[in-house]
């Protein structure tokens, strides 16, 4: 088994803790979008924007050289130096955040579906003072300027693509805002790369990029060396009226086409298409993934009449996908694990080979400078909602 990677630079003390799961009511709701981030110093910038955010103050360390970034709206916004205080409506973000500062002590406010999965999750038990950050928005994203007033952040991430009614108010109360959009490998690597500048951690981030680079790699030979490619892998999270799925341009797509997989709902028109029970049975896949986004586990599929005929679920090939310091079916900071452990479903043989357990030990400690326990690996694989899946016992090797 290969042995853990060492932390990024800078990162936090190691620690030790104790896991619970939580789900998030609002998901996946944001997790698409057009756009790129690009970032640059000074005047080397691309993508002008006639709606640029100039000349505020930033509470950046004496002397330190001023930047520039272009968020994914192409708004040009300038700091002084390195942020000290970022509040961020953005579910996802703050644990990528975390990963690129090595820590939680810039953010100082957060979507209050996001406070929730902190205090139920791995998240909070590696930064217990993410369990007490305030609220600066509800899970519609709307901001509430009255509490940004008061904590004065020097930057506020919010959405980029849900219209001015998200971004106007925060502009107009003097807040430099970034504007992101996601759903794609390379817009998390953008991200990534941007929080790296915001906090003056860009060799950092460099070094996480490369990461995510060397495991795609790493990965896609394990995956040359199967022999049972092309498995039908269908991505489900539960929605009131049955299923939702991701279409060709989700990010789950990524994942199972780079290890080998073909997702059956690519070719649908909606982005998160909805699927029945019968659309279910006619693509009859190899593979199901469950969303971290709900309560749904494989045993709910295992014990639905109307599904026993369903390849997975006749060959027990149904899964809950892992909760870390974020869910892993969207892109985060985490993803090089959702890929290794996609492939040691695909192809169980690849369990001594993949290392899987090492790696996300690994991992944990170079994005958290944190040394999660047995325990806690098993809790973030969700061997307990799993234990009835094929290849259940090589996730414990």
């Amino acid at each position: 088994m290969p042995a853990p990677v060492p932390p990024l630079p800078n990162g936090s003390p190691a620690h030790h803790g104790s896991t619970r799961r939580s789900t998030d009511r609002r998901g996946l709701l944001k997790l698409l979008g057009a756009g790129g981030v690009a970032v640059a110093a000074g005047g080397a910038l691309a993508g002008c924007s006639s709606r640029d955010v100039q000349d505020g103050k930033g509470a950046a360390p004496s002397g330190s050289a001023g930047f520039t970034v272009t968020d994914q709206r192409g708004v040009k916004v300038s700091f002084d130096g390195p942020v000290s205080k970022i509040a961020t409506t953005v579910i996802p973000s703050p644990s990528i955040l975390a990963a690129v500062d090595g820590g939680v002590d810039r953010i100082v406010g957060i979507n209050e579906s996001t406070l929730v999965a902190n205090k139920q999750g791995i998240f909070g038990e590696m930064f217990p003072a993410s369990t007490k950050t305030r609220t600066v928005s509800g899970s519609d994203f709307v901001p509430n300027v009255e509490t940004l007033l008061s904590l004065k952040p020097d930057v506020v991430i919010q959405w980029g693509d849900m219209g001015d009614e998200v971004i106007a108010p925060l502009e107009n109360a003097g807040f430099k805002v970034i504007g992101l959009t996601y759903g794609t490998q390379e817009k998390l690597e953008t991200w990534i790369s941007l929080f790296g500048k915001l906090t003056g951690n860009e060799s950092r981030a460099d070094d996480l990029v490369s990461w995510m680079h060397a495991e795609k790699t790493a990965v896609s030979a394990l995956v040359r060396g199967q022999q049972r490619t092309g498995q039908k892998v269908l991505y489900l999270r539960a929605a009131a009226d049955g299923w939702t799925s991701y279409n060709g341009s989700g990010y789950m797509n990524f994942c199972t086409e780079l290890v080998g997989g073909v997702n059956p709902a690519k070719d649908l028109k909606a982005a998160s298409p909805q699927v029945s029970t019968e659309q279910i049975l006619e693509w009859d896949p190899d593979v199901i993934l469950l969303s971290a986004f709900d309560e749904k586990p494989p045993a709910a599929l295992y014990g639905d009449p109307k599904l026993a005929r369903v390849r997975a679920v006749r060959d027990r090939r149904v899964y809950k996908i892992p909760l870390g310091g974020y869910r892993w079916d969207p892109p985060c900071a985490e993803s090089p694990l959702m890929w290794r452990w996609m492939t040691q479903v695909l192809y169980p043989s690849t369990a001594r080979a993949g290392g899987l357990r090492a790696q996300l030990t690994g991992a944990f400690d170079r994005l958290y400078g944190y040394r999660i326990s047995a325990a806690q690996v098993d809790d973030v694989l969700r061997l307990d909602l799993n234990s009835r899946s094929s290849g259940h016992d090589g996730f414990r090797a």
